[in-house]
């Protein structure tokens, strides 16, 4: 990467990159089990049919029906039985019942162990989120410090330029550490 422009475009490629890791973290942050149906919570699903390992949402439709009741309309009544079984393996202590090419998935009430499980787990991604804004901001420090050292920016302007990639990394972990607390919030709700 030449020297930038400007101070602006290095800073939009390190705040792009770091959205990436916030968009990532919202991602697996759906998948958590809260007391609401969701149909992301499903997403992860992978299901063994046709001979290949494809993902739900390739096999089937997932809606809600309820507050606490997600609907799988399988396209192929052969694959039903497959579908079926990857959702009660998935990990996530459902229990669906099949009713010809619909799948029926009741949302038990989570227990407080379970509950604490998923905080946990919430915290591990958003920890996983921090350390890659972190790997982005080191790549936009080292990228400012071989400027420097080719002499295309000066020592202040190099200052300046580390403390303004410091500032997008700081919004970004407090970004972070918002959405985690609000997880948790909805993960802890009765």
């Amino acid at each position: 990467m030449a020297a930038p422009a400007d101070l602006n475009t290095l800073k939009q490629d390190l705040a792009r990159r770091m959205d990436g890791a916030l968009d990532a973290l919202k991602k697996e942050f759906s998948g958590l089990r809260t007391g609401r149906a969701s149909p992301a919570l499903l997403e992860p699903i992978r299901v063994e049919v046709y001979g290949a390992n494809q993902p739900l949402s390739q096999v089937a439709n997932v809606s809600v029906s309820g507050p606490s009741m997600l609907s799988v309309q399988v396209w192929d009544r052969q694959a039903a039985k497959a579908v079926e079984v990857a959702i009660r393996d998935c990990g996530l202590g459902l229990n669906p019942q099949a009713e010809g090419q619909t799948i029926r998935v009741p949302l038990p009430p989570l227990t407080q162990e379970r509950r604490n499980e998923l905080a946990k787990q919430a915290a591990k991604y958003a920890e996983a989120a921090k350390v890659a804004a972190r790997a982005v901001r080191r790549d936009g420090m080292e990228q400012i410090k071989a400027w420097e050292k080719k002499s295309e920016i000066g020592k202040d302007e190099a200052k300046n330029w580390s403390d303004e990639v410091q500032k997008i990394t700081d919004a970004t972990i407090k970004k972070i550490d918002d959405a985690l607390a609000e997880k948790e919030k909805d993960i802890k709700a009765v």
